[in-house]
């Protein structure tokens, strides 16, 4: 339902903050509509890094300290890089019903089955302090899997539905940032919490903390989404809402929307550029322990904070490009010269990895996370730009699925290849597909559907005829 402001009396304008409201234009809605933004949209948008935050945590808290564990519950590697993919295998099969419920429940309904199920498994994991209760951890993070379902894919959503065009590209990055602060967290924390020790007692002591830790946080933040946690503002805050808002009665059903998507021939070339980006930072993030630690023995520590300079580098990068778009709107360059740039960091990171200087690692590793990370909330809203009006989640979602496809076949494929021929090969398989998605962007043109539905009831003046004499649903379908 559209918020209708009373159209003014002949003579009569209305009183608006030019900075937070506007009217369209009635020659073009047919009627006065306004456009205003919310100040609840920054502590939605917090409340939502917030918890996405948390989840991201759980997701690589076992792969930071890859080698502990694989003691402490004396299984193989391999069953704890399980622990990283199947947030990627949960992923695939649960994107479709989880679009069906935001399309027929909303952001809020979303939010709380995230949060919630976040939380759950956070508490579920805290029964498997003992070294044979592996399949317990294995439970609990399969049900943070299935919250990240409900979580990954909602930043461009939240950013479209609660900010103006002049805003969405940064809080869409916003949304991202609370991601990898989970990640970056994820890196830090728990090499300072679970040391390499060999008393079982004390390592499970040790590993209690950490979850009691993280089940306290998830607690919190579910008990905030289901308090603060609203579904829209009471007006749309953009042009393209509007429309969006207007059509949603037409929106057809989850499988004719995905057809149309990959009928377009530019989502499709960034479905798969996307993929491989994204699906090789997942498998950097799994095995950065067992690579530093191959060249580098003793090193968990500096690991984690290998780790942590990725992604903190790659936040300053994701906030910098999302500023960058809403002021440029030139989202084809920036994409193609983000992804190329991650390309060229990942050869330098790769070329000096086994140098025997850790600084020197630092320093690389930091250059690739500042673009490859970066990039995140740069395909999300390209992605909407090249789609709208369809459904930001079912793009972002697709996106993601990509991205988990890829991730797990890129991790399974490098953990095998640094196996058998060593890092650095597992790390020249990345640059080869890196190399691949750098030239399908090339190749992916600028149709930026939203930028023109934005921009059509500020310079269109329907003028041609006489109002009384319009179709009144022309107007939407010019627009569109």
């Amino acid at each position: 339902m559209v918020s209708v402001a009373p159209t003014p009396a002949e003579g009569q304008s209305q009183s608006t903050d030019k900075e937070s409201a506007t009217d369209i234009p009635e020659a073009v809605t047919g009627e006065g509509v306004r456009i205003e933004v919310s100040w609840l949209r920054w502590v939605v948008v917090l409340l939502f890094s917030s918890y996405s935050l948390c989840n991201a945590f759980q997701w690589i808290q076992y792969g930071a300290v890859n080698n502990v564990f694989v003691r402490f519950y004396g299984v193989s590697t391999f069953s704890i890089d399980w622990l990283s993919m199947c947030f990627m295998v949960t992923y695939i099969p649960l994107l479709f019903p989880v679009a069906f419920l935001l399309e027929k429940y909303g952001l809020r309904t979303i939010a709380l089955l995230g949060s919630a199920l976040n939380c759950l498994g956070a508490w579920v994991k805290l029964g498997s302090l003992k070294p044979n209760l592996f399949p317990v951890t294995m439970l609990g993070q399969c049900i943070c899997a299935v919250a990240q379902v409900f979580i990954l894919g909602m930043p461009s959503r939240i950013a479209a539905v609660w900010f103006s065009e002049r805003e969405v590209s940064t809080a869409c990055s916003l949304a991202v940032f609370g991601n990898q602060v989970g990640i970056a967290l994820g890196f830090l924390i728990p090499p300072i919490l679970v040391p390499n020790i060999n008393d079982q007692d004390e390592l499970a002591h040790h590993i209690s903390i950490l979850f009691y830790i993280t089940a306290g946080v998830a607690s919190l933040l579910f008990i905030l989404v289901f308090f603060i946690f609203k579904e829209k503002p009471k007006y749309p805050p953009s042009h393209a809402q509007y429309l969006s808002y207007s059509m949603e009665k037409q929106k057809s059903a989850c499988l004719d929307t995905i057809g149309r998507l990959m009928k377009n021939s530019n989502f499709v070339l960034l479905l798969i550029s996307y993929g491989l980006n994204v699906g090789a930072f997942y498998a950097l993030s799994t095995l950065l322990n067992r690579m530093v630690t191959l060249n580098y023995p003793g090193e968990e520590l500096n690991a984690g904070r290998i780790g942590l300079t990725i992604v903190i580098t790659g936040m300053a990068g994701a906030m910098i490009s999302g500023i960058w778009l809403d002021k440029t709107k030139t989202y084809k360059q920036t994409t193609v010269v983000v992804y190329f740039m991650a390309l060229v960091g990942m050869v330098v990171y790769s070329t000096t990895l086994s140098l025997g200087y850790l600084w020197v690692v630092f320093l690389t590793a930091g250059l690739l996370g500042f673009f490859m990370t970066g990039y995140l909330p740069l395909g999300f809203e390209f992605a909407v730009e090249l789609t709208y009006p369809e459904s930001e989640g079912m793009s972002s979602g697709l996106l993601n699925v990509s991205a988990q496809i890829f991730g797990i076949i890129f991790t399974i494929s490098q953990g095998k290849i640094i196996d058998h021929f060593g890092t650095l090969a597992g790390n020249v398989f990345l640059c080869a597909f890196l190399a691949l998605g750098t030239l399908l962007t090339i190749f992916i043109k600028a149709d930026l559907r939203r930028q023109n539905a934005n921009m059509v009831p500020k310079n269109k003046i329907l003028d041609e005829q006489p109002q009384q004499d319009r179709d009144p649903n022309q107007s939407l379908d010019d627009c569109l």
